[in-house]
């Protein structure tokens, strides 16, 4: 579960403002997505609950080194909070065999993506209104989205051997 956290963490400290909204495009849904489908479904969220624990806690995970209570109740909170149901949605069809090949490895990874989106919209409306949550929330997310999900599906293999030689040396 700590090296799940970690690669979250590490995949976060990857982010790029963008001029629309407040939510950064960052390698968090990637190294969620990752640790989901290579860790399976309670492995995976208990990781994800790891890292948003570490930066509740103080510890800087969040993107751009951020940390803290307030950073999870602002703006980008609903998103962090979504990685826990995401990770749980991208690990339970890996265990169901959604993992052995590419095209299914993606669309359970994009299943995950709308879980983050569906819950971090929600809560971002609050700040932002219904009317600018798609513009700010969502929409500017897609394309980087779909390419995070790509790459987080082609390192799946890495991960399994990560996660295989990390156990074997307990």
């Amino acid at each position: 579960m700590l090296a799940g956290s970690l690669v979250i963490a590490l995949s976060a400290q990857v982010s790029i403002g963008l001029p629309v909204g407040p939510v950064p495009l960052t390698g968090q849904t990637l190294g969620v997505l990752l640790v989901g489908a290579a860790l399976g479904s309670r492995l995976g969220m208990a990781a994800v609950a790891v890292y948003l624990a570490e930066g509740i806690a103080g510890l800087p995970v969040f993107a751009n080194g951020a940390a803290g209570w307030a950073y999870f109740t602002g703006p980008t909170g609903g998103y962090l909070l979504g990685f826990v149901p995401a990770a749980f949605v991208v690990g339970r069809l890996a265990e169901r065999g959604w993992d052995r090949d590419v095209p299914r490895t993606v669309a359970a990874m994009l299943l995950g993506n709308v879980v983050i989106y569906v819950v971090g919209a929600a809560h971002l409306q609050s700040f932002v209104g219904w009317s600018s949550t798609w513009s700010s929330g969502v929409e500017p997310f897609l394309i980087g989205d779909v390419v995070k999900v790509l790459v987080a599906a082609g390192a799946l293999p890495g991960a399994w051997w990560l996660r295989r030689r990390l156990l074997d040396e307990r």
